[in-house]
């Protein structure tokens, strides 16, 4: 993967393994104070390694919102769950994430992707359709609680990224989105492909993803991840919105 980062002086592409890399083990260069609007600490800072820096998105685990149905200081892992868990579809929907430590304790670390943000979800033209039914199928495989449209974010290059992924991988139907345009519908044979690869991966006790994903979430979760995964390759379709509800997020963007 090719990433344009916003930060770099010589505007060169970076790979998405050289961003991850700098996002590890860069030094955090400049904190640019906490983002707005956030239910969580979250902060906008600047890491260098080997003379280039990129903007990162930090959410410290000790800045997390206790949650009643999720474990506490969880939520940084799970955005990172979801990272792994893109980058082994292959998707490339989540920006490169690592939990690390910084100036606030251990957190998730986020390139932060350079965007318009009065564009949405709800601004997006049919061009972005293909793209859209990709990331409804992630947010269905990692059960995503916070779909809003103004956490699909586009890049300079018309990429369609997913953000805020930090109430994901319940082991109880949580699916909140605003994305239910093609509930019903059937799923793309090169979707449903992938998705067969991820199975044989988080089946695989000895594979690096699953490893990874121990890691990260609970046991009784990556269980309900496989049921998942298994039911979306036998319907082989978008669901309908649940009777139980909520089905939307709120506020909507």
């Amino acid at each position: 993967m090719d990433t344009n980062p916003n930060h770099d002086t010589d505007s060169q592409r970076l790979t998405s393994q050289t961003v991850l890399e700098i996002l590890q083990k860069g030094e955090v260069e400049s904190e640019h104070g906490m983002m707005r609007w956030s239910s969580n600490y979250t902060f906008l800072l600047s890491i260098n390694h080997n003379d280039t820096s990129v903007m990162a998105v930090y959410k410290p685990q000790k800045g997390e919102r206790p949650l009643w149905d999720f474990p506490d200081g969880m939520l940084c892992k799970r955005e990172v769950a979801s990272f792994v868990t893109s980058e082994q579809l292959g998707w490339q929907i989540v920006p490169p994430t690592v939990l690390r430590q910084g100036p606030h304790g251990l957190g998730s670390m986020q390139f932060f992707i350079d965007h318009d943000p009065e564009m949405n979800y709800f601004e997006f033209d049919d061009d972005k359709i293909p793209q859209m039914k990709r990331m409804c199928v992630f947010d269905i495989l990692v059960n995503n609680a916070d779909r809003k449209g103004g956490h699909c974010l586009v890049d300079s290059q018309g990429h369609v990224w997913g953000i805020d992924h930090g109430i994901t991988f319940n082991s109880s139907p949580k699916l909140r989105t605003v994305v239910w345009d093609y509930a019903g519908d059937s799923i793309a044979d090169n979707l449903l492909e992938d998705i067969e690869r991820l199975c044989v991966e988080v089946d695989n006790a000895k594979s690096t993803y699953r490893q990874a994903l121990n890691e990260l979430v609970t046991e009784r979760e990556i269980h309900a991840f496989q049921n998942r995964i298994q039911t979306l390759l036998r319907t082989r379709k978008y669901p309908q919105p649940g009777p139980g509800g909520p089905n939307y997020p709120w506020p909507p963007v």
